[in-house]
């Protein structure tokens, strides 16, 4: 079965950065699209990032230049790179690989004072 294991969240200032971790077990990880979301207090889930096989990318607008994803196919990892958070990107992050329906148990983001 597919396993994701996120890791690299945590509390950070307004301005800071953080870069999140996904490793995926249970797959042929290269051949397939992964995804972040994320989910703040009381909100819906929303798609943060994609990156596609061929290392395509496409971003929601609210973190197009702050945000970059990419991967390690030799590691089977995904990044999401986060700079200049803001206080609005404090949500629960998700990995996830569309194809398969896989997700990961989240890894909490605060940006707070």
């Amino acid at each position: 079965q597919v396993q994701l294991v996120e890791s690299g969240g945590g509390l950070v200032q307004p301005g800071g950065s953080l870069r999140l971790s996904c490793t995926a077990s249970g797959m042929i990880f290269s051949i397939y699209a992964m995804a972040w979301y994320r989910q703040a207090p009381g909100k819906q889930r929303e798609l943060v990032a994609t990156i596609f096989s061929g290392n395509t990318t496409v971003y929601a607008d609210n973190v197009k230049g702050r945000f970059t994803i990419s991967r390690d196919n030799a590691m089977n990892t995904v990044y999401l790179q986060m700079n200049n958070l803001k206080p609005e990107d404090t949500a629960v992050y998700y990995c996830s690989c569309p194809s398969h329906g896989s997700w990961g148990q989240g890894t909490q983001v605060t940006v707070s004072s």
